[in-house]
């Protein structure tokens, strides 16, 4: 980065209204507009915007990045000058006369193209801090999406066992009275009283699911933890617009966690150079003076007590050459780590994000499955051993079980649509990219995997 650029970015930052972005054009009406719509009717685009201006942890990487950068001024400067004067009680006898005190100012100078090193180091440093930033926005923003997809099942599962209970309270009292008139065995009454039983401990569960669910969305948005959460305008997942093989090529190129290896790595690269530098000698100018008095003796020279006045002249000489040697070898050793942790970083990665295709893919699959398939035959089902049942044709047990059935797989569907959002927005949050509209600038036959391998074959034989 040019100091051109670092200087843009500084002023961005420091001056008011230009460098604070959303939050500061953000009012307190506003947030207390999204915060009434949140305990109204919910949508996700108001929950992450929340999450983006008042999640604490979003703040505190936000100052930690200002912090870093005003770190800039204080690393490209000049060590601040000394001054140091001396005061004698008994004046030292010269032969100008007695000298009372004297004065000196000094300044380091540092090699030249130490503190420009020092410079490229802060402005990296900066760029960590920011990429920092950058994910822990995504972080937060991605357990938002998760906690949304999933207390939208949770609300899904309460209605349709709401739902499911209310049918078999009257399938029980059906059966009661089937049984009443021998055309129902006792087992099958006790088997709609125990799966009613179950549906009451269900509907119990997903209370403090939904409690519980709650109360971390709140901690994410930072409210307070029994804060309303008003009714989930549910979304369907838009589809994924990348292949496995264009993801791999996007999360290299895009992942918060793969960009701050690599500039630490480029860190380590200029505190090489840094360490080369560090064993070059520093300088040091200085001017002293010192106060003469009038001396007592009778013959007195034309000079006397004329005060004394000199310039300085000063530098270190690096002799060590075991510790210059070894800071150089620290330095390198640094660097070689943070390749290797770039690259790490990078497998790491195109392992999770397989893991996660496959996943999206199953919750897919299984929505289509339930949902297209199982759901209308289980429909069916049910209607056709009602009818039955209520015609003599069929045992009421038979009519439960295909209720029970139904019910299991309305969960299921409802599960696999919230897994689905989930292993979406965990993709995207491996990738660092939104992966469902694609970039037309983007070329899918660019494979940045294979292009950092290719830079660094040394650490792929390794």
């Amino acid at each position: 980065m040019s100091f051109r650029i670092f200087r843009f970015i500084l002023i961005l930052i420091l001056i008011p209204g230009v460098g604070e972005g959303s939050a500061r054009a953000s009012s307190m009406s506003d947030i207390e507009a999204i915060e009434s719509r949140i305990s109204g009717n919910v949508v996700l685009s108001d929950l992450l915007e929340y999450a983006f201006l008042k999640n604490p942890s979003i703040q505190a990487a936000k100052h930690k990045w200002k912090a870093v950068v005003e770190t800039y001024r204080t690393s490209a400067s000049y060590p601040d000058p000394m001054i140091m004067a001396t005061y004698f009680p008994q004046p030292i006898e010269t032969r100008l006369g007695p000298q009372d005190w004297n004065m000196t100012i000094s300044q380091v100078i540092p090699f030249p193209g130490k503190l420009s090193k020092k410079r490229e180091q802060v402005e990296t440093r900066a760029m960590i801090a920011r990429s920092i930033l950058d994910k822990t926005v995504r972080n937060v923003l991605v357990s938002v999406q998760e906690s949304f997809y999933e207390i939208s099942y949770i609300r899904k599962a309460r209605q349709i066992a709401e739902k499911n209970m209310a049918l078999l309270d009257l399938l029980r009292k059906t059966g009661e009275t089937a049984y009443a008139d021998d055309r129902a065995a006792l087992i099958d009454v006790i088997k709609a009283q125990s799966q009613t039983a179950q549906l009451r401990y269900d509907l119990l569960l997903l209370e403090e699911l939904e409690a519980t669910e709650n109360a971390k969305i709140n901690s994410l948005l930072n409210r307070d933890p029994d804060a309303v959460i008003g009714k989930i305008e549910s979304v369907m997942p838009s589809p994924l617009a990348y292949s496995l093989k264009e993801l791999y090529s996007v999360a290299a190129e895009n992942r918060e966690e793969i960009k701050i290896a690599r500039l630490r790595s480029e860190e380590k690269k200029i505190g090489v150079e840094l360490a080369g530098y560090n064993n070059l000698p520093n300088f040091k100018v200085g001017m002293f003076y010192a106060s003469i008095g009038e001396p007592e003796a009778d013959m007195q020279p034309d000079d006397a007590g004329q005060d004394a006045i000199g310039i300085q002249f000063s530098m270190n000489l690096p002799l060590w050459f075991s510790k210059n040697k070894s800071r150089v070898k620290k330095a390198g050793a640094e660097l070689e780590m943070a390749e290797s942790v770039t690259l790490s970083k990078v497998n790491e990665t195109m392992s999770g994000i397989r893991n996660l295709y496959f996943r999206y893919q199953n919750a897919q699959r299984l929505q289509a499955l339930y949902e297209d398939e199982l759901l209308p035959q289980a429909i069916r089902s049910t209607e056709l051993a009602e009818t039955w049942f209520r015609e003599g044709e069929g045992s009421f047990s038979d009519f439960i079980e295909s209720r029970a059935l139904l019910y299991n797989f309305e969960l299921s569907a409802a599960r696999a649509r919230s897994d689905l959002g989930k292993y979406l927005v965990r993709l995207e949050r491996l990738a660092g990219h939104n992966l469902t509209i694609r970039d037309i600038s983007e070329d899918p036959d660019k494979s940045n995997v294979e292009k950092f391998k290719s830079d660094n074959p040394e650490k792929e034989s390794k």
